[in-house]
Parts: structure tokens; sequence; C-alpha cells
């Protein structure tokens, strides 16, 4: 099965990147690739990636607070996001590990790509000053 690691640092204390992470409403603004999300219940949520305002695409959210971590599999392709935070001196070590199926192998690059670009984002929206 095809997977990579990534991680990148925010300024920002644990707590401020988890309620980003944490919460599938808010991964418009940070998560590069989804347009929008309907939040279910039970951790369930449906992403409609940027283009593609039809094509809905359920997915499962697993929340460990105590752990810091947050599970996101995709349940029409199999893709799986683990992502974990660590408190540093400098605020918050961000990590993701994702797997991806053989049937979708071709998405590799992409995907690292995507994730990257997300990372970053996160972080620097988490340390981002909070609007009044």
């Amino acid at each position: 099965m095809p997977s990579f690691h990534d991680t990148a640092q925010s300024a920002a204390p644990p707590e401020d990147v988890w309620k980003l992470l944490y919460d599938p409403a808010r991964f418009p603004d940070w998560w590069a690739g989804i347009e929008t999300v309907e939040v279910g219940g039970d951790g369930e949520y449906t992403m409609y990636p940027d283009g593609y305002p039809d094509f809905p695409m359920a997915q499962l959210l697993d929340t460990r607070r105590d752990e810091a971590q947050v599970t996101v599999s995709c349940l029409v392709s199999d893709l799986r996001f683990e992502w974990r935070l660590e408190p540093t001196e400098q605020g918050t070590r961000i990590t993701v590990d994702v797997e991806i199926p053989d049937s979708e192998a071709h998405r590799l690059d992409g995907q690292r790509e995507l994730i990257g670009t997300s990372m970053r984002r996160l972080a620097e929206l988490a340390a981002a000053p909070s609007e009044a």
C-alpha cells in the first residue's frame, strides 16, 4: 500500500491547531482540494472537492483528543489520513501519515503535494491572530 509521512511546525499552541484539525467544517479553510463540507453525525461528513460540486465524497472522522490524534478515512476511495499533534517549545509539531490503497496509487504524488500545502496552511492559520 503506497504511503507517505509529512510534518510541519506551527508557532501556535496545540489547542489552537486542534480547533482547526478536529472540526471538518473548518477543513475548507486549510485543506487544499476541499471546496465545501457538509457535517453529519457520529464523525461522518461529506466532502466536495474543488471544482466538483456534484461529486460528494463520504468521509469518517475519528478524533482522540487525549492522544492529540485525528484520523480521516475516505469512504469512497479508501485514502486514510492520520494527523497527530505534539507540543514543542516553539508551538506544535503537526505530523500526518497517509495511506493510499493500491487501486489509487496513481494519486500518490498529487496527494503528497496537496497534503504538503495543507500542512503549511494549517500551521499558518492556527498561528494567525484571531479576528475579534
